[in-house]
């Protein structure tokens, strides 16, 4: 059974990048199945650290961005807002180049709190960082 509130499609989705760190960051909404979501960052000068690798806030804010994201879709967003309250990152792995997959898969939806796990690995399935992130589920002002 799915544990989104409603079907969307990956393009409403990806509109949502629109004005925000996730389009400066080229991130795109690959995959929505029915307990996961998925996001690809590409790796390049524009998210590295001065040695050349993928910066480890890059990794956060990839993600944040999918974990928030997966969230929302949990949400009755007429009633509702998720923030993020916490993020944790173990870097695994350096990479210098190519394409980085996070996959957002839910460890407590809650009333007041979601926790998700967001693994992020490269092209051939190589772990690059493992992250947990906690959101709270506030009312709309």
């Amino acid at each position: 059974m799915s544990i989104w509130k409603e079907l969307v499609s990956l393009k409403s989705i990806n509109e949502l990048s629109a004005n925000t760190l996730a389009e400066v960051l080229n991130i795109e909404f690959t995959e929505l199945g029915i307990d996961y979501l998925k996001a690809t960052m590409p790796v390049n000068k524009t998210v590295h650290q001065p040695y050349g690798l993928l910066h480890g806030g890059a990794s956060a804010a990839l993600a944040e961005t999918v974990g928030s994201v997966a969230s929302s879709l949990c949400i009755d967003n007429d009633k509702q807002i998720c923030v993020g309250i916490e993020i944790n990152c173990n870097h695994i792995r350096g990479k210098k180049s190519g394409i980085v997959t996070a996959i957002a898969k839910p460890l407590h939806i809650g009333s007041t709190t979601h926790v998700w796990d967001i693994k992020i690995n490269d092209e051939r399935d190589k772990l690059i960082c493992i992250s947990r992130l906690t959101v709270a589920i506030l009312k709309k002002p």
